[in-house]
Order: structure tokens, then sequence, then C-alpha cells
């Protein structure tokens, strides 16, 4: 009998359909709550520095992506950091890197305590990245791909002076559709890959991956980025997923048509991000295959950890700029 990783996400067809994002409250100027008030009528929470909490897991390209704007934007002091476990059991992610087991500003041993506190009757998965309202211990949003568009938009007044804009109001149209094609066939799709338990299901997901992918590879042919001549949240989106590529996605999920590090122009595309400044030094290859290859007992169930691939690569001239 075929057995699904997460059976409540898995399509009669066998295909993985990922959960919708159970909170999608905003932290905006627009707000009318006052200072230290809960969210107004539309679900708007005001605008303050150091009030809010960013749950992520070094593993998990979701958060990785919210971290990395986050950094980006320069919004370090005026948004903290909370970071989980990258071994999660069936209680959801874990607080086990802190002292004692608990978060040292949410008082928590789990994340699922703030999404129960937020709502009581809640029964998903529990996701990363979520914002978390440090006055109440309630969960604003784990909507991650509104929460970092968000983060450079809302959030400009905190800014740091020279921070980049990495969703310019002119580009937006062509942005916004060029980052679902990513998400659907790329950032999900090598989930849609892993998580399959049919065959058409599977190869419907892998066709769809390697045809993006190469359309990427011709659009990066002719350009640095995927937007031009500057870094866009299009290229932070796709650059968690080809990081964790070779480590998880290559192995792990079948996703083995090609590695990254065969694929020669977005191989270098994926070293010239990571050795840009905020990306790099962000990315932790421990934490990344020991999530996937040691939480996933129905795809690798001895749970063994690979000591590959080498990864001196991504340190190498680029040659793109």
């Amino acid at each position: 009998m075929v057995r699904a990783q997460f059976s409540a996400e898995t399509s009669d067809g066998g295909a993985f359909v990922r959960q919708p994002n159970r909170f999608a409250g905003r932290v905006t100027p627009h707000s009318t709550s006052p200072p230290g008030g809960g969210p107004d009528e539309q679900d708007r929470w005001p605008l303050e520095a150091g009030r809010y909490r960013l749950i992520w897991c070094r593993a998990c390209p979701w958060a990785h992506r919210a971290l990395i704007v986050r950094n980006l934007l320069g919004l370090r002091d005026a948004i903290s950091l909370g970071t989980v476990d990258p071994i999660r059991d069936e209680r959801g992610w874990r607080f086990t890197l802190d002292p004692d087991g608990f978060d040292p500003v949410l008082g928590i041993g789990f994340l699922s305590e703030a999404y129960l506190a937020t709502d009581s009757d809640y029964s998903g998965r529990v996701t990363v990245p979520a914002l978390v309202d440090t006055r109440t211990g309630r969960v604003v949003t784990n909507d991650y791909p509104q929460l970092t568009l968000d983060l450079s938009t809302e959030w400009r007044r905190l800014h740091a002076p020279d921070a980049p804009d990495l969703y310019p109001i002119e580009l937006r149209p062509e942005m916004d559709a060029l980052m679902a094609e990513i998400h659907r066939d790329v950032n999900n799709g090598v989930y849609r890959c892993g998580f399959a338990t049919s065959q058409q299901a599977y190869d419907e997901a892998f066709r769809a991956l390697f045809g993006r992918l190469d359309a990427l590879s011709e659009r990066l042919s002719g350009r640095r980025y995927l937007m031009g001549d500057a870094i866009t949240e299009a290229d932070v989106r796709l650059f968690t997923t080809l990081v964790r590529f070779d480590v998880a996605y290559h192995g792990h999920f079948k996703c083995n048509r090609q590695k990254l590090t065969e694929m020669p122009v977005l191989w270098a595309y994926a070293r010239d991000l990571f050795q840009t400044p905020g990306f790099g030094e962000t990315v932790d290859f421990d934490h990344i295959k020991r999530h996937y290859y040691a939480t996933h007992r129905e795809i690798n169930p001895t749970a063994i950890v690979p000591l590959g691939p080498d990864l001196h690569g991504w340190t190498t001239p680029h040659g793109r700029g």
C-alpha cells in the first residue's frame, strides 16, 4: 500500500496539493488600530518596530526567503527572529535550539502553541515562516508569498536608507506572472515530484519542473538577474529552491534529470546570488539535509542523511558580473 507523506494534502490521483495558508493578517501603516492594538476589522495590524517576531527554519525554502528579504531591507532590528529545529516530528516545529527548549521571547516550546492560541480549532499542518505578535502570542500571518511582498511595501518606512527595491512598481505585472510560474513549477514543483504517490502525478510534475528550469535558463542567459540588472523578489524566490536542489531535491525528491551543477546558466546564476551579501551566509546545508532526509519517513524510512554532495563549488567564480 502506498502511503503519502501528507495524506491530507494528497489527491485521489496521487498528486501533492499544498494546504492553503490559514492566517493572512497583514502588518501595515494603514491599519486603523492604535499602536499596541490588535488587528482592525480588515485584519490589518499596526506597523511597530520590535513588536513582531519572524519564526523560521534554516531548512525551509519558504521561511528562508522571508529571512533574506528581511535582511536585505535592513529590518533586522525591526523584526526579531526565532529559529526552530530542522527536525520536525508529529508535534511540529520545535524550539529545541534555544536554552531549555523554549523561544526566549514567546516562551513557547512548539510553534503549534502560537497557532492554537490564534485558532483553538486549528488542525492543519503547522508551517514556517510565521510572523507572530509578541504582545499576544498570536500568529499574524503564515501567508509566505504575501509576507515578503509586504516587507518590501508596507514596512517601507522602517527600511534601511540603502535598502534595495525588491518589488519595483513598474515591474510588478511581469514579476507577478513570472513568480507564479516559478512557484507552480519550481518552488512547489519539487514538492509535487517528491510527495507524488502515483507515477502519473510524478511524471507531470517532473516534466513541468524541468521545462520551467529550461525556460529560466534561457531567460538568464541574456541577463544577470530574472528582471534585468538588479536583484528582485523573484530572484530570492528562485534562489531558495536552487540552493537546495542538489543537496535535497535531486535525490530525495527524485528531481534527477540533471543536478544544478549540470545546468551551466542556472549554476552560475545561483553561485552569483550565493556570493552576494545577504544570501550565502543565510544558507545552512546541514540543517537542510537533516530536515529533508530525517523527517520525511514515508520517502526515506531509514532517515539516513547523505554525506554528499561536495559543496565547495558554491564559492567558485561565477563569471556573471
